[in-house]
């Protein structure tokens, strides 16, 4: 099984950025862990700050790939374009975030990509992903 990891914008800060909320941890050391626990899954991961980089990663594996899970940071609140790239492709897509979005400011209260996705896991910590790929497992 291929799953990809797709990071959105500000999350190669992980690990200094806003440690209360996103915790101390960087997603590579993170990253690392969960490939040891999956050793019959094949994680990739790709991290982009642009939209549209994040969009061509997402066409490129879409359609070879079993599953990707998609934190698109910021643009989860303002990309219908995501939206629209999700819905094209041919593999599940599990929205994640680190911290519960609904604890947190309005703006953050409202995902454009949702409907497109196959579930939405927040409020976990990095362990979100880990219950991603559990639900692309299963």
């Amino acid at each position: 099984m291929k799953i990809q990891i797709v990071n959105g914008p500000n999350l190669n800060l992980l690990g200094v950025r806003e440690p209360g909320i996103y915790g101390s941890e960087s997603f590579e050391s993170y990253l690392s862990k969960l490939r040891e626990q999956y050793p019959e899954v094949e994680i990739e991961y790709y991290q982009s700050n642009v939209e549209g980089e994040l969009i061509n990663k997402i066409q490129e594996v879409g359609f070879s790939f079993d599953g990707i899970v998609l934190n698109a940071g910021a643009y989860t609140h303002t990309s219908i374009a995501l939206h629209d790239c999700i819905r094209a492709i041919k593999c599940p897509v599990v929205e994640v975030h680190i911290s519960n979005v609904h604890q947190r400011e309005d703006f953050r209260h409202h995902s454009f990509i949702s409907a497109a996705c196959k579930g939405v896991i927040c409020g976990f910590g990095l362990n979100s992903y880990r219950l991603a790929i559990e639900g692309l497992l299963d």
